[in-house]
C-alpha cells in the first residue's frame, strides 16, 4: 500500500532513551546481527523527492533502524515486563502475545511477563480481573486462536494509577499493542513516567487492519482482513448474478482509511464500484451513481458493490458528532443507508431490483492471522523486544521501505494515513472498476 509522509511532519525523528546500554546482550553470541544506533533507514527512495527534502530541510530524514543491540540498558535477571492489547479486535494479536513472552523468556532470559486483562483498565488499580503469569507453556499454541488472550477495551485510564500499578509490579519494560487512539495513550503514559524520573520503557506495536498508521507501511492484520474479504465479494458476486438485476453490497471496514476496499476491490477484479472515505460519493445526477448503476443494471442486469464504513453520505459535523470510548466518531451504518437509498432509488423508477447486502467486519477482525500478517506479527514482536531491551521508549515499531523501523509515537499519531485520490493504487481501482467511465464495459 501507498503511504507518504510529507517534509514538515519530519522534524524530530529522534528516539528517546532510559540511559546508557551497559549489560551484555545474550544474543551477542548468535548469527543475529547486532544494530548500532547510527544505522538509518532513509524514508524517501525517489531521487526527485530526496532532492527535494534537501532542498526544504536541508536534510535526508531516516528512521532508526530496528534490531536487537549489542548492550541493553535492562539486566534481564532483574526484569519484569508487561503486555497490554487495546481497542478492537485484528487478526495477530495472540501472534504478536506469543513472540514477546518467547522471546524475552527464551532468548533474554527475563524474569516475569505479564499479561494485563482487558487493555488500560487492566494497568488501573481497580482492574477487572488480575494480570497473566505468561509462560511458554502459556501462550504455545494461541498464534492459532483469533481475538486476544488477554482481552481488550477501549477509553482512557488515569495516567498516574496505571504507573502506580507498574511500579507496584515493578515493570520496566511495557509492550503497548494497539492502534492510533491506543497509542495517543502510550504516549500519554510514557510522557507520564518520564515527568516522574522513572526508568519504565513503553514500546508500541501498531495494530489495526485499516493499515492507517502514519510512517508504518503496513500493520498486522491488514493482509488477512483483505484476504477475508475476497469471500465475502466472491458470494456477493454470486448473488448478485444469481438473480435478474442482481446487486450484492459489501461493507468493510475502514473508519478513517479505505485502504482494505481498495485492496480487497483489486483482489477481486469482480468489483463494479468502490467508495472509500477519502473519494466522496455523489449519488444523484446525471454521472451520480444512483444512475451509473441503473446503467449498469440495464445492461448486464448485475453489479457488485464495496463500500468503506467511513464513507460519509451527508455532511458530517465532527464537533457535536458523538464518539466511543476512544475518541473515534460513531457513525450511522453507510452499508444500510446505502442500501435504502438504492432501494428507494429502483423503487421510484418503477425497475426491478433484487439487493443482497453483506457485512463480514466483525467475522474477519476476529479470526486468526493468515500466513502473512504471522510472519509480520513475529518480526514485529522481536524487533519490540529489542528495542525495549535497549533502553528505547516513547516509540513504535514501524515497518519502512522493507526494514524494521523505530518510529516516535508522535509522528505515528499525528494522523492517521489516508489513501490520496492521486494515488497510482487509487487510479488503479477506479480503472479496473470501470465507475468513473462506462459501468457496462465490464
Amino acid at each position: 500500500m501507498q503511504h507518504s509522509l510529507d517534509f514538515e511532519e519530519l522534524t524530530d525523528l529522534t528516539i528517546e532513551s532510559l540511559g546508557p546500554a551497559q549489560y551484555d546482550s545474550p544474543l551477542k553470541s548468535t548469527a543475529q546481527h547486532n544494530v548500532e544506533d547510527s544505522e538509518k533507514v532513509l524514508i524517501y527512495s525517489h531521487i526527485d523527492k530526496i532532492q527535494q527534502c534537501n532542498q526544504k530541510l536541508g536534510d535526508n530524514p531516516a528512521f532508526e533502524l530496528g534490531g536487537p543491540r549489542e548492550k541493553l540498558f535492562f539486566d534481564p535477571a532483574q526484569l519484569n515486563c508487561g503486555i497490554v492489547t487495546c481497542g478492537g479486535l485484528c487478526p495477530g494479536l495472540n501472534d504478536v502475545i506469543r513472540t514477546i513472552t518467547l522471546t524475552l523468556t527464551w532468548q533474554y532470559k527475563v524474569r516475569t511477563v505479564y499479561g494485563f486483562r482487558y487493555g488500560y483498565a487492566g494497568l488501573s488499580s481497580n482492574a477487572f480481573e488480575e494480570p497473566m503469569i505468561l509462560t511458554p507453556d502459556h501462550v504455545d499454541n494461541i498464534h492459532t486462536r483469533g481475538g486476544s488472550i488477554l482481552a481488550s477495551s477501549r477509553g482512557p485510564q488515569d495516567i498516574d494509577d496505571m504507573i502506580d500499578h507498574l511500579l507496584k509490579l515493578k515493570i520496566g519494560l511495557l509492550f503497548i499493542i494497539g492502534g492510533d487512539g491506543t497509542l495517543r495513550g502510550a504516549g500519554e503514559l510514557a510522557e507520564g513516567i518520564k515527568k516522574r524520573n522513572l526508568k519504565i520503557s513503553v514500546i508500541g506495536i501498531p495494530k489495526t487492519i485499516d493499515n492507517d498508521i502514519l510512517g508504518v507501511e503496513r500493520t498486522f492484520g491488514f493482509s488477512t482482513a483483505v484476504e477475508e474479504s475476497r469471500t465475502a465479494i466472491l458470494g456477493a458476486h454470486e448473488e448478485a448474478k444469481g438473480t435478474w438485476n442482481g446487486v450484492g453490497l459489501v461493507k468493510l471496514m475502514g473508519r478513517d482509511s479505505g485502504f482494505i476496499a481498495a485492496a480487497a476491490t483489486l483482489a477481486n477484479s469482480d468489483v463494479n464500484f468502490c467508495f472509500l472515505p477519502e473519494a466522496p460519493l455523489t449519488l444523484d445526477g446525471e454521472n451520480g451513481f444512483l444512475r451509473q448503476l441503473q446503467k449498469r443494471l440495464e445492461a448486464k442486469h448485475h453489479a457488485v458493490i464495496v463500500v468503506a464504513e467511513g464513507l460519509q453520505l451527508s455532511d458530517v459535523n465532527e464537533k457535536d458528532s458523538p464518539r466511543d470510548a476512544s475518541g473515534n466518531l460513531v457513525r450511522d451504518d453507510v452499508g444500510l443507508l446505502l442500501k435504502t437509498k438504492i432501494q428507494d432509488h429502483f423503487k421510484k423508477i418503477g425497475m426491478p431490483l433484487s439487493l443482497k447486502y453483506i457485512d463480514p467486519s466483525y467475522i474477519i477482525r476476529s479470526i486468526p492471522a493468515n500466513a502473512q500478517d504471522s510472519i509480520l506479527c513475529l518480526a514485529y514482536g522481536q524487533y519490540a523486544v529489542h528495542a525495549g531491551m535497549a533502553g528505547k521508549t516513547n516509540m513504535v515499531i514501524g515497518y519502512w521501505n522493507q526494514h524494521f523501523t523505530h518510529i516516535p509515537i508522535k509522528l505515528a499519531t499525528l494522523r492517521r494515513n489516508k489513501v490520496d485520490p492521486d494515488s497510482y493504487l487509487w487510479q488503479t481501482v477506479l480503472s479496473t472498476t470501470g465507475q468513473e467511465g462506462d459501468p457496462t464495459l465490464r
